[in-house]
């Protein structure tokens, strides 16, 4: 890897605001950073561009990918697969960018494993009451699976102390430029 391509993960439970967070701070480094697109094997919903938010794939075909070594990191989580390909760095060297991952914790730390170079940003939601009326009013969870994301959330908020930086996303706008200041510093070193 060189050392002009940085690898910069975003990770933090469901419903904390990193989708919002990472948008907006792709639109304000357009210049500088790319997405690194993830594979899943997940329903694609609404709102989402297959190959922009996500690769929706089969899960025959993650299978394929994971016996052939594509991913840097992959994990089942609520029954479906989420992968990073191997391929997404090489897109970066290729325009010259620095990369930023949405990863879940363990990705995160596994991708930290392989790149120790790599910088890891966590963003912490206001308190799980908070976490629960977010997630409550996206109104895409059944009880069950809602459950599920709020007993992972509470884990993932255990492993906040393996990353580099934590970001408390209290008022959006404040997290965002938290985000950007620590991101401008890592580009810049």
């Amino acid at each position: 890897m060189s050392n002009k391509t940085k690898l910069i993960v975003i990770s933090a439970p469901s419903g904390t605001g990193k989708t919002s967070v990472i948008k907006e701070i792709l639109k304000r480094n357009r210049d500088k950073l790319i997405f690194s697109v993830s594979a899943t094997t997940r329903k694609k919903r609404a709102n989402e561009i297959d190959g922009v938010d996500y690769y929706f794939i089969s899960e025959e075909e993650f299978k394929e990918k994971i016996q052939n070594d594509e991913f840097i990191e992959w994990e089942q989580i609520y029954g479906d697969y989420y992968g990073t390909p191997k391929s997404e760095i090489d897109r970066a060297k290729k325009e010259n960018k620095h990369i930023l991952f949405e990863l879940d914790v363990n990705g995160s730390l596994k991708l930290k494993k392989l790149f120790p170079e790599a910088h890891l940003i966590f963003i912490v939601p206001p308190g799980i009451e908070e976490l629960e009326n977010r997630l409550k009013k996206r109104n895409t969870e059944t009880p069950e699976s809602f459950q599920k994301r709020i007993n992972r959330a509470k884990m993932e908020l255990e492993m906040a102390k393996y990353f580099d930086y934590e970001v408390k996303n209290y008022e959006l706008e404040k997290a965002i430029e938290e985000v950007n200041e620590i991101i401008q510093k890592i580009i810049g070193e």
